[in-house]
């Protein structure tokens, strides 16, 4: 088994995690993070975000998940939908947001739960939905399977699985 896969299962599995991650919009484009080792062979595309710590607020999370992941600082604005994400062992109730950019600089960051050397996330970037629908759909986030542009995107309400 990868070791980086092994990592994740071991450290994410076997238990439900409330995930926030936020939608940010520049004009055609979506801020995207690709992560490595969610599976054994595939990387994954996905809006950045992260676990909601004990004690923390949702749009707090998101505030820190953004800081460590992309370098940037948000606001957060609304809730927009919520996903249900279940692949034995990883199960996670996942709150989108969307998010204005107010500083910071755009930067690869890390994942404070890996290693230095074994981390998640190997590539960020601003994405047209046309270049995200290339992918594969096991490739990227199901949400995009919900929507045919990025204006769908951010017009899902309520709760989808």
């Amino acid at each position: 088994m990868n070791p980086l896969h092994n990592e994740v299962l071991t450290k994410f599995g076997n238990q439900l995690r409330v995930r926030v991650c936020g939608l940010c919009r520049q004009q055609d484009q979506l801020l995207m993070v690709r992560h490595r080792g969610l599976s054994e062979t595939n990387t994954f595309w996905s809006p950045p975000g992260g676990g909601v710590r004990f004690g923390e607020t949702s749009a707090q999370a998101l505030i820190r998940e953004f800081s460590e992941e992309t370098g940037l600082v948000i606001d957060v604005g609304e809730l927009l939908f919520v996903n249900e994400f279940i692949a034995p062992p990883l199960h996670a109730v996942e709150l989108f947001f969307r998010v204005t950019i107010t500083g910071g600089k755009q930067q690869l960051g890390t994942d404070p739960e890996l290693e230095a050397d074994n981390q998640l996330i190997d590539e960020m970037k601003f994405m047209s939905f046309e270049e995200i629908k290339h992918y594969l759909p096991q490739e990227v986030h199901s949400i995009f399977q919900q929507c045919q542009s990025l204006n769908d995107l951010f017009r899902l309400r309520g709760y989808l699985n």
